[in-house]
């Protein structure tokens, strides 16, 4: 799994249904657990936070989605289900920049 792969994923606790998430680590970090950010169809209006992503069959969604980018998270890898698709770099990108205002950097 690479960053801007998108996976299935069930997270503990309110958003653990199964839900699309997209893979947000560095190649170089080699742990048994993977960052991930999870994917919602809960759309909120213009959000800096929130990257909306409109399905494709590169990307594997099946509905318009948004990243839960305040909401990342790490996951045991065998936890994680096959890549089902992946993001273009631009949507990478924005998340990145989505990232940096939520930690403030």
């Amino acid at each position: 799994m690479k960053k801007g792969d998108i996976v299935t994923i069930a997270m503990q606790g309110d958003y653990g249904k199964p839900r699309p998430a997209v893979v947000f680590q560095s190649e170089k970090l080699v742990t048994d657990s993977i960052l991930l950010i999870p994917f919602t169809t809960y759309l909120v209006k213009e959000s800096k936070i929130r990257i909306l992503i409109e399905p494709t069959k590169n990307n594997g969604l099946q509905k318009t989605s948004q990243t839960m980018t305040e909401k990342i998270t790490a996951i045991k890898k065998d936890k994680v289900s096959e890549v089902i698709g992946r993001l273009e770099p631009d949507e990478v990108q924005k998340i990145e920049q989505a990232l940096l205002l939520i930690l403030g950097i």
